[in-house]
């Protein structure tokens, strides 16, 4: 059911339909830009090993995002209230994440999922080059396989992950909200 917001002369207005999509367009960009830059700088005169730790760190920063957003889609909100009621420190936020649930997963898969793909895509050029000049060759496959290696780790671990979430999603969104909850003080 939409929410409705009462304008001038008391008519009522319905939120922008496009308010969301450009807040999240926003948002990516901003993201994108951050984590590429954090990894650029990091992957500047780095060695090979540097930008393999990147690259996993991205993949499972992916993982742990694509995680969070899947179970805040499965999870129940029925034991955070009564956990609420009991003032558990990161309750209120898990419930905040449930009642957000649709933009929380948005963000949270597609956003984060998305940019941490990306950047560890572009990663994987950095590591494709380094490799390409430790070994002084040019070859296609070690490209191929790079590529395959990440874009495996990536699925897989999606994979996994998603079935974790789905069997484990009140003890995610509670974490998540514990996690959360460090920041509301």
């Amino acid at each position: 059911m939409k929410k409705e917001q009462t304008g001038r002369g008391g008519k009522k207005e319905e939120p922008s339909r496009f308010r969301w999509p450009l807040q999240v367009f926003f948002l990516a960009i901003a993201l994108s830009g951050t984590l590429s830059l954090v990894s650029g700088s990091m992957l500047s005169g780095a060695g090979l090993i540097v930008a393999v730790v990147i690259v996993v760190a991205f993949i499972a920063l992916g993982i742990v995002f694509d995680i969070i957003g899947v179970a805040v889609t499965a999870a129940d909100a029925r034991p955070f209230h009564s956990m609420a009621a009991h003032r558990e420190k990161g309750a209120k936020e898990a419930l905040m994440l449930l009642r957000s649930a649709s933009r929380v997963s948005s963000v949270c898969n597609d956003v984060v999922g998305d940019i941490c793909g990306i950047v560890s895509g572009s990663t994987a050029a950095v590591i494709v080059t380094r490799l390409q000049t430790a070994l002084n060759v040019r070859s296609v496959l070690i490209s191929v396989a790079i590529t395959a290696l990440i874009s495996g780790l990536t699925i897989g671990g999606k994979a996994l992950g998603k079935t974790f979430a789905i069997q484990s999603s009140t003890q995610v969104v509670y974490w998540a909200g514990r996690f959360l909850h460090l920041f509301h003080r």
